[in-house]
Order: C-alpha cells, then sequence, then structure tokens
C-alpha cells in the first residue's frame, strides 16, 4: 500500500504498541535548551538515572539569554542561574553544548538545520513547542513538556498517541511581497488554530516545493499555531542540496547512500490521507494578525469582519469594519524561530536600504544564531539595518516571548515576525502584538504603521 512519510518514519521508529493505544517511539535526536531542561535534569538525579544517549542529545541557550550584553553573569539573576544550571548538567551528563563561546549558538530551531543536526527521516523531540520547524526536512519533530523531557534524557523514547494526516496542498505562483509567512498564516487562517488538534500537516504542491528550505522552515514551524502535533514537507532536490556538506551530515559517498534512503521515506503517490486541503497562492496576500491568536487575521487591504471576535477587538483597541492598514507601530521585530534566518533578514533589508526607521519606532533585528549573524554581517546587512536605524543585537529568541530584557511597555504595539500574538506574549499584560512577515515588519518600522510592503517594492523595482 502507498504510504505517507509520517507513517514510514512512526513504523521505522515504533519500540512497541502500549497497553493504552500509544506508540512508544524511538527519538533520533533531542535539542535541549535551557527553559525546560533544569528539573528534567533533577528528576533524572532524584531517580539515580543517567542520561541514555548522551550522543543523540544536544543543548544550545536561547529563550532567556540577553541580546543586547550578553557577557557573563548576565543582570538577570534567573537567567544566569538557569544558564549555569544547562552547563552543569551538560557537564556531568557529556551532552554538547553550543553555548555563547561556541560560535553555533542560537535558536534551537536555527541551529539544528544549520549544523545539519536535523535530517529526513528522523524523529526529534524539545522541549519547545515550534520544534515542528524541522518537518521542513522531512523529519516528525515533536515539541515536548518537561516531564517528556525527563522520559527522553532516561530512555530516548516517547509514548505517543497515532496521528491522522492532513495533505495541505499550496499550488500557483506567489505575488511580489508575498512571502512563506504569509502561506501559513492564510492557513490558519482557514482552518483555525484548532483545526490541526490530532493531525500531522503534510505540506506540498508545486508553490511548497518552489520554496526554499529557510521558508518551509516558517511554515511548517506554525503548523503548532494551527493546532497541529507537527508538520513536514516530503524531502527533495533542494532539501539534499541545503544539507550537503554541513557539519553532522554524512560526507562522500556515505551522503549519496543517505539520499536514497532520504528519498525513499518521502510519501509514495497515491498515499491516503484522512483530510485534503487546496490552497491558491496567487490569492494570497500580505498578511497581518489583527487579534490575539494566529488564526485571527486579514490581508493588508481586507476590513475586519463584522463577526470579527469582541474580546480580541477590545483588547486590540480595533473596531469591526476598519482596515490593519495604517495601525501605528511603537516597536518593529524581526528576528525569532520563524523569521530569524538569513534569508529573512535579506528580504528585510531590501525594503529597509537608504530609509529611515520612524522616530517614534523602536526597531530590532535579532538574528537566528551566530552564523546568521555572521553571515548577516559579511555581506553588509548589519550595517544597512544600523544606517536606517535599527539596533544590531546578539542571538536569541529575544521579544518573540520576552523571557529576557527585550519586552514590550504597557499597551506598546508591536510589529512582529514572530509567531504568536496572544495577550502578554511580548512581556507586557496590556501590550498588542501584530505577527507579519519580515519584509511586512521593515516596512512598518520605516512607515512608522502598518502599510502594504508591495508599494515599496515596487519603489525599489523588486
Amino acid at each position: 500500500m502507498p504510504t505517507t512519510l509520517l507513517q514510514k518514519v512512526w513504523n521505522a521508529h515504533t519500540v512497541r504498541k502500549l497497553p493504552n493505544g500509544q506508540t512508544q517511539l524511538f527519538v533520533g535526536l533531542h535539542l535541549v535548551h535551557e527553559v525546560t531542561s533544569p528539573q528534567a535534569f533533577d528528576m533524572l538525579r532524584a531517580r539515580g538515572w543517567k542520561v541514555r544517549f548522551a550522543n543523540r542529545t544536544i543543548a544550545t541557550v536561547d529563550h532567556i539569554v540577553p541580546t543586547r550584553d550578553q557577557r557573563r553573569p548576565f543582570m538577570d539573576v534567573m537567567a544566569e542561574d538557569m544558564l549555569s544550571a544547562l552547563e552543569r548538567n551538560c557537564r556531568e551528563a557529556s551532552v554538547p553544548l553550543l553555548d555563547l563561546q561556541s560560535g553555533s549558538q542560537g535558536i534551537v530551531h536555527v541551529i539544528g538545520p544549520e549544523l545539519g543536526l536535523t535530517q529526513p527521516g528522523m524523529t526529534i523531540a524539545c522541549g519547545d513547542s515550534h520544534t515542528s520547524t524541522h518537518g521542513a526536512f522531512g523529519a516528525v519533530a515533536f515539541g515536548i513538556g518537561t516531564s517528556q523531557v525527563r522520559d527522553v534524557l532516561a530512555s530516548q523514547c516517547l509514548a505517543l498517541e497515532p496521528l491522522k494526516v492532513r495533505r495541505i496542498e499550496v499550488t500557483g505562483r506567489l505575488a511580489p511581497g508575498v512571502y512563506a509567512k504569509d502561506i501559513i498564516l492564510e492557513i490558519i487562517r482557514r482552518l483555525g488554530v484548532n483545526g490541526g488538534v490530532g493531525y500531522a500537516y503534510e505540506y506540498g504542491g508545486d508553490t511548497i516545493h518552489g520554496l526554499s528550505m529557510d521558508e518551509r522552515m516558517t511554515i511548517c514551524n506554525m503548523s503548532i499555531e494551527g493546532g497541529a502535533r507537527v508538520g513536514y514537507v516530503n524531502p527533495d532536490q533542494t532539501t539534499f542540496d541545503y544539507l550537503r556538506g554541513r557539519r553532522f551530515v554524512p560526507q562522500g559517498e556515505a551522503f549519496e547512500k543517505a539520499v536514497a534512503w532520504w528519498q525513499s521515506m518521502a510519501s509514495d503517490a497515491g498515499a491516503r490521507y484522512d483530510d485534503t486541503v487546496g490552497i491558491d497562492a496567487g490569492a494570497i496576500r500580505p498578511t497581518v494578525t489583527w487579534g490575539i491568536n494566529p488564526g485571527q487575521s486579514v490581508g493588508i487591504s481586507e476590513a475586519l469582519a463584522a463577526n470579527a471576535d469582541e474580546e480580541a477587538l477590545a483588547f486590540m483597541g480595533f473596531e469591526r469594519g476598519r482596515k490593519i492598514e495604517g495601525t501605528k507601530i511603537d516597536v518593529a521585530f524581526i528576528g525569532s524561530c520563524t523569521n530569524g534566518r538569513l534569508s529573512d533578514l535579506e528580504e528585510a533589508a531590501k525594503i529597509v536600504r537608504g530609509r529611515r526607521v520612524a522616530s517614534h519606532v523602536k526597531a530590532l533585528v535579532v538574528p537566528g544564531s551566530q552564523s546568521v549573524r555572521k553571515a548577516a554581517e559579511a555581506r553588509g546587512l548589519d550595517q544597512i539595518f544600523t544606517k536606517a536605524g535599527f539596533e544590531w543585537r546578539g542571538a536569541g529568541c529575544s521579544m518573540c516571548l520576552a523571557m529576557n530584557p527585550d519586552k514590550l511597555e504597557g499597551r506598546q504595539v508591536c510589529a512582529s515576525s514572530s509567531n504568536r500574538n496572544f495577550k502578554g506574549r511580548q512581556g507586557s499584560p496590556s501590550g498588542r502584538t501584530l505577527l507579519m512577515s519580515p519584509a511586512m515588519v521593515a516596512a512598518a518600522a520605516v512607515s512608522g504603521e502598518v502599510v502594504d510592503v508591495r508599494e515599496i517594492l515596487a519603489e525599489v523595482g523588486v
């Protein structure tokens, strides 16, 4: 029978079926960071357990690390304690740690792919909801909680419910000024924030397979915002070209053998899906969230619907029938595991070049990793941003979730390239977040308000 990638990977990693209907699944790669791991390591110590496969575990620091001044000790005592605990735990368990001195530190879902740790056909787990990012490579990647982090450290296994598969086929050509972020916001808007509960999302169609790996990661990253447990794209030549020569990828003849196996893990023609959804890429417009969950969004030229959620309208200070375009912003944030990669910064720099950040706007660019920062500086992107009035920061999660000094204040409105617009997400209980593509954030920063990025692109001839 023709089979989906999810089922192939699931079968290959199944240890046994449990009496409660769950599957005990072997985890090929466990990614660890400083926030969800301290209690897990403490639970191991309390039971006298060891890390079972330290060679399948790798750690970094991202959530709490400051991006302006990264000298130790951190001024935030809690952040310093958390990083110190991670250092101690990794040292005692012989787990590799990509710290601030490594040159490879960064957001866990940025460094995994760029180092070649993330590979097709893998099962991957991390104590972070956006682990679905790694599905862009044809991996099955789960975000897990702290008790499950403990389980993986101790046994390299997870107990998981079987998943249905929804095929989301995106076809057609994207218009200029429309990006991967707009695709996933449109999908979540169409299917809802709970539409994917119980599902894995398989993204396909000529639009998806025409995207770069960075763009595919953006889409898979926000699968969780649509309620899906995982999201993935079948591996293809774009995947293999990205992985070739990376640090943890097989080299030479071994690479060619790996590619043959990776290809075999892709969904078969004629595979059966539990549901199928079609999206016309040509109909997607630059999209902005207006509410308090990622499903509450509109195209830049659309008005808020007459049936828009009352709670969200009240919190955001919007009215039915108005357009999001023209909304004044206070802060612009380019970064996160959704949109903190080199290509994201390059697209934003096209908008920023030769312009200035509006006088009332605080604007930050936070590379997703030390490698991204170095590559961006080699291309002069840092100079473009700083000349325009952006702050150029060190690598980290930054203002995506504000478990660090980068926070909104009061009722500030932030144009953000991150993934969540929940109440309080960016550090202020009353702060307001508008999600959009990095290019749209850049356009808002220099305009001082939400604008249609296509107008600026037309000016610069892009």
